[in-house]
C-alpha cells in the first residue's frame, strides 16, 4: 500500500530494532509498485543492496554491516539517491545525517511475534492518504 503512493526519487529510511519487520515491509513497497512476485524480496545484509524492477526501480540496502559513511561512500550511495528509483534503506539511523531532507521515516518497533508499531513521517499530502488507507485496512 505505501509502494503505491511512492515515486521515483523518493528515499525510505526503515528506522528498528532486529526483528521488527524492516524487510516486510520492503517486500510490500515493493509490491506497491509492481515488483513481480517472482523476486524474492530479501534483506541485502551481505550484498548491501538488491535491485528490483518495478514501475520504477526500487533499490533495497541495508546497511547494518557497514562500519561508517565512508563504506557507503565507497559503494556510490549518492548514484542511488539521486537516481529515479525508490531507494529503501534498513538501518537508516546509521547514516542520518545524510538522508535527503524530503525522505520518508517509518520507524517500526516490535510488540510481540504478531504484531508491530509503525510511525511515519514525510511528505504532508502523501502521509495523509496513507494514512487514511491503513485506517481503512483496520491500522490504528
Amino acid at each position: 500500500m505505501i509502494g503505491e503512493y511512492l515515486r521515483g526519487g523518493d528515499v525510505v529510511a526503515l528506522i528498528g530494532e532486529l526483528g521488527s519487520g524492516k524487510t516486510c515491509i520492503t517486500r510490500g513497497i515493493a509490491r506497491g509498485i509492481g515488483v513481480s512476485e517472482k523476486y524474492r524480496i530479501t534483506s541485502p545484509t551481505f550484498t548491501l543492496i538488491n535491485e528490483y524492477p518495478g514501475r520504477t526501480t526500487l533499490y533495497h540496502l541495508d546497511i547494518y554491516r557497514l562500519s561508517g559513511l565512508q563504506d557507503l561512500e565507497d559503494m556510490g550511495y549518492e548514484e542511488y539517491f539521486y537516481s529515479d528509483g525508490i531507494i529503501v534503506i534498513e538501518w537508516a539511523e546509521k547514516i542520518k545525517e545524510i538522508l535527503p531532507r524530503e525522505c520518508f521515516n517509518i520507524y517500526l518497533r516490535y510488540l510481540d511475534e504478531n504484531k508491530r508499531e509503525l510511525k511515519i513521517s514525510g511528505r504532508r499530502n502523501t502521509m495523509e492518504k496513507i494514512s487514511e488507507e491503513l485506517k481503512r485496512g483496520g491500522f490504528r
